[in-house]
């Protein structure tokens, strides 16, 4: 695939009702302690296929289009192009990694808030013509170099809370609507819709009726204008769990039934990123360094001291850290914790511990504090939750070296992929078939995708 690895083919272990994904994890530590150390990911691609027949079953006719940012792993782009599902892509090299899929550009959305002219131009080239816009500049932009484009209006919502007061918010004003639609009449610019975001992190779900009936409006006022809007993205915000899912779908279907019903025209599309990936990626890492640290410098601030001074306190340096598997831990808090995957006695005791990544930055911190049993270099630690915003492009600050990629997949779940008639000749040449017992050798791993 263009535009993410340079050998970017890839296997699937076909595991039977025997095998677990504890077994696939025992299985590739075992071959690394005995190659070399190095961090990996294993990547349950079933839990993809699950997570689309929940989407289907709660929030169908709504149809998905997946933030190719949030995890490009090969693997991940072409089980949902095979489910069918669209893309949402925010640069040139994503455009073209899910069009090397085959996937036509009407399910591809370009949804950047801040483009450059060149990518304008290429998704001009390559038909990829609905694009996100939230301000006058953008919109002079987009006219320049893609005359064919078809806008989607970024309106503003009122989901700040006190943890995203200084993030990034875009999107513009019910007010200033009207006046991009009068600009973009001026510049004969199409306008096909309306796009809001709610994050995942938002608790008060009335921002979606508040959105919904600020679209609404948005909708009424290009009708004036005379453009023919048939578009509504509810965008992501998704958090994988299907309480959340359920909830927000509680809320938002009655409205969508009186304000964009059916008889409208309207397509109503959402860009759940998280939600397909986040479980079903698990990353283990090698601890590479151990030292003693005092108590007091370990503890977060305004945190009592209640233990005894005698104890030993450690800090773990991890061969992985922000500058790779766990960037987004610098915009927001890891939702994980490490598990030890050596087996202990629960008798042993525990002691405070930190995680560093293996940079020696003083940003490369993983864990501040958490209880873990005495353990030594060479040992590994399971995080589980890691598919989301973990296997993008990631930097070679201190010659950082990529995880491996491990697949998998249950027989169960092929075989729902095969009575639903959804996955493809080319996909299929991919998977092997892995026996309960797992025993792998080097030349038999599940992926070369690293």
């Amino acid at each position: 695939m263009k535009g993410f690895l340079e050998d970017a083919n890839y296997s699937i272990g076909l595991l039977d009702e025997g095998a677990t994904l504890a077994d696939v994890i025992d299985n590739c530590i075992y071959e690394h302690t005995h190659t070399g150390k190095r961090a990996f990911y294993v990547g349950d691609l079933g839990k993809l296929v699950k997570k689309n027949i929940q989407w289907q079953n709660v929030m169908a006719p709504i149809k998905p289009f997946y933030p190719v940012r949030c995890n490009s792993a090969p693997g991940v782009l072409e089980i949902l192009g095979t489910l069918g599902i669209g893309f949402a892509c925010s640069s040139k090299s994503e455009m073209a990694l899910v069009q090397d899929l085959g996937i036509s550009p009407e399910n591809i959305i370009y949804t950047n808030p801040c483009k450059q002219a060149s990518q304008i131009k290429y998704a001009a080239k390559a038909g990829i013509n609905i694009m996100i816009c939230d301000n006058e500049i953008e919109l002079k932009k987009i006219a320049r170099n893609h005359p064919n484009a078809k806008l989607l209006l970024h309106i503003a919502t009122e989901d700040i809370t006190a943890d995203e007061e200084m993030n990034m918010k875009f999107g513009t004003t019910l007010k200033n609507c009207r006046h991009l639609m009068e600009c973009a009449k001026e510049l004969g610019v199409q306008i096909v819709g309306v796009k809001f975001h709610v994050s995942g992190s938002c608790k008060e779900l009335q921002t979606y009726i508040h959105a919904i009936s600020d679209a609404r409006c948005v909708f009424d006022m290009a009708e004036e204008l005379g453009f023919q809007m048939n578009m509504l993205d509810i965008g992501g915000g998704f958090t994988g769990s299907e309480l959340q899912l359920e909830e927000v779908n509680h809320v938002i279907r009655p409205l969508l039934d009186v304000y964009f019903p059916k008889e409208s025209g309207v397509n109503v599309i959402a860009e759940p990123g998280c939600y397909y990936v986040s479980s079903a990626f698990t990353l283990a890492v090698n601890i590479i360094a151990k030292k003693a640290v005092e108590y007091d410098k370990l503890l977060p601030s305004g945190v009592e001291q209640t233990r005894n001074d005698d104890e030993p306190v450690f800090t773990y340096y991890i061969n992985d850290g922000v500058y790779g598997s766990f960037a987004s831990k610098l915009s927001e808090k890891l939702n994980t914790i490490p598990e030890v995957h050596k087996k202990y006695k629960e008798d042993e005791p525990l002691f405070a511990s930190s995680l560093w990544g293996p940079s020696c930055d003083e940003l490369d911190q993983i864990v501040e504090n958490c209880l873990l049993p005495e353990l030594s270099i060479g040992d590994w630690l399971i995080f589980d939750n890691m598919g989301s915003g973990t296997l993008g492009e990631q930097s070679t600050f201190n010659d950082y070296q990529r995880p491996l990629i491990y697949y998998m997949m249950s027989f169960s779940d092929w075989d729902e992929m095969q009575d639903a008639g959804i996955a493809s000749d080319t996909l299929m040449k991919n998977f092997f078939f892995v026996p309960s017992c797992i025993q792998l050798s080097p030349e038999d791993r599940f992926s070369t995708a690293a």
